[in-house]
C-alpha cells in the first residue's frame, strides 16, 4: 500500500483509470461477439449494421489510448473481411 501522499493519490488515479478501461474493453467485447454472431446467423443486412456501431466502439476505445491504433485496426479489418465474405 502507498504510504506518501502523491503515491496514495497515484493509487486512486489508478484505479479509476482500471476501471474505466475495463469498461470500455469489455464494451469492445459484447459488441464484437454481436458482429460475430450476425455473421454465424448470415444475415447480411443486420451484421453491416452492427459492424458499423462495432467499428465507431473500437475506434474509440482506440482514440482513448484503450487499444493500440495498430491493434484496432487489425480488429476492425477481421470483422469486415468476415461480414463481406457474406455479401
Amino acid at each position: 500500500m502507498a504510504n506518501h501522499k502523491s503515491a496514495e493519490k497515484r493509487a486512486r488515479q489508478n484505479d479509476k483509470k482500471r476501471l474505466r478501461n475495463a469498461s470500455a474493453r469489455s464494451r469492445v467485447k459484447t459488441a464484437v461477439k454481436a458482429t460475430l454472431a450476425s455473421v454465424e446467423g448470415k444475415d447480411v443486412e443486420k451484421s453491416r449494421e452492427i459492424l458499423l456501431d462495432t467499428t465507431k466502439t473500437i475506434a474509440k476505445a482506440a482514440a482513448k489510448g484503450i487499444f493500440h491504433k495498430k491493434t484496432a485496426a487489425r480488429k476492425i479489418s477481421r470483422l469486415t473481411k468476415k461480414v463481406n465474405a457474406l455479401g
